[in-house]
């Protein structure tokens, strides 16, 4: 037997305040049923948009479902207030868990403005017959871009020679050209990948690209087999034959610090360390103390733990490590397929046909 509420289109027709009429099924506006334009009252509140939006986007592409407000950033004692009378929600690093939901009676749908979805009590929200999506795949190629990014600065230490050559050190040499330690040719080092979903496929494809031979680890991969040219191989495998190691991966209960101490004692001292997925997937400290001592050879990350980090945290300043501010996600393309995305999960949500639902 079905359970209770469990189709979106009979919560979505229970949203307090709202007006529907009926309409041929037909009779849409903007892709939009006619029956739906005509709910009235319905609020939407984005919670935290300036991270998605600061002011090259247009927001406007929402308000054709109901009353809109958006708020650049809230702090967590904000959210409750602002959320209030809004059946409709968006947020991207909003916390929603049980305790929140119960002070939010009217609330039926949440978007996440993101992939990632660790921010929400899903089942919780399930419980209370909210609906809940997130955005994927919008970002693919602007995070495989950065992830080579990071790889090139590393193999080639882009950093240390402009700033080299920013001090002048180029005009005093007695030569014409010079270099800072050992650079390193990617063609025929084995990249891996941990993770093969969408991202880790396509950043194996282009380390290929580079002549890099790429192996891949995930839960749901059978070490030995292979798609295409990728090879298959167990965690301990990959750590201990990989150039590079490259996480692309959700951050879960079961692969919190799944680099640690035992593990980076298991990487070549040469390789490699890079992560644009989550920073909660590497033991910090663990991490910083393995560049500080050569026992890797650099990192290159987008994530931490805490976002904003707090100055104290030992991978800032660590030896070799390059870390970008959480903006793999941040090129104009990336952020206009989000927003378009999250309007259609909505558009599909109250047409009773949702869509990335988590």
């Amino acid at each position: 037997m079905p359970q209770k509420n469990s189709n979106p289109l009979l919560r979505a027709s229970r949203l307090r305040q709202c007006h529907w009429k009926k309409s041929n099924a037909d009779d849409v506006t903007n892709g939009i049923p006619r029956s739906l334009q005509t709910m009235t009252n319905m609020n939407l509140t984005i919670l935290d948009g300036y991270a998605l939006n600061p002011g090259d986007l247009d927001w406007s592409v929402l308000k054709q479902f109901g009353n809109l407000t958006v708020y650049p950033r809230s702090a967590p004692e904000l959210v409750i207030g602002r959320a209030a009378d809004s059946e409709i929600l968006f947020a991207n690093k909003i916390t929603f868990d049980e305790s929140v939901f119960a002070q939010l009676p009217k609330l039926r749908y949440i978007g996440i403005f993101a992939t990632g979805y660790n921010v929400v009590d899903v089942e919780a929200a399930r419980r209370r017959g909210i609906t809940v999506t997130n955005i994927p795949k919008y970002s693919t190629d602007s995070v495989v871009q950065l992830t080579f990014a990071h790889l090139l600065n590393l193999s080639f230490k882009l950093s240390e020679h402009t700033e080299s050559v920013r001090k002048g050190d180029w005009s005093r040499s007695p030569d014409f050209c010079y270099w800072i330690g050992s650079l390193t040719e990617l063609a025929g080092r084995t990249f891996g990948v941990v993770g093969y979903g969408t991202i880790g496929q396509k950043v194996a494809r282009i380390a290929e690209a580079f002549g890099m031979n790429s192996i891949a680890y995930g839960s749901r991969l059978t070490p030995g087999e292979r798609d295409g040219s990728v090879r298959f191989v167990g965690f301990n495998e990959l750590l201990e034959t990989s150039d590079v190691v490259s996480l692309h991966c959700p951050l879960k209960d079961d692969n919190v610090k799944m680099i640690s101490i035992a593990q980076l004692a298991k990487m070549k001292p040469t390789a490699f360390l890079l992560n644009l997925s989550r920073g909660g997937l590497l033991d910090e400290a663990a991490v910083a103390d393995a560049l500080n001592s050569g026992q890797i050879a650099g990192a290159g990350l987008d994530v931490l733990t805490e976002e904003p980090p707090n100055p104290a945290n030992p991978l800032i300043g660590a030896k070799n490590c390059f870390i970008t501010p959480h903006c793999a996600w941040g090129t104009l393309a990336a952020r206009q397929r989000l927003l378009q995305i999250a309007v259609e999960n909505l558009r599909a949500f109250l047409s009773g046909k949702p869509q990335n639902v988590v």
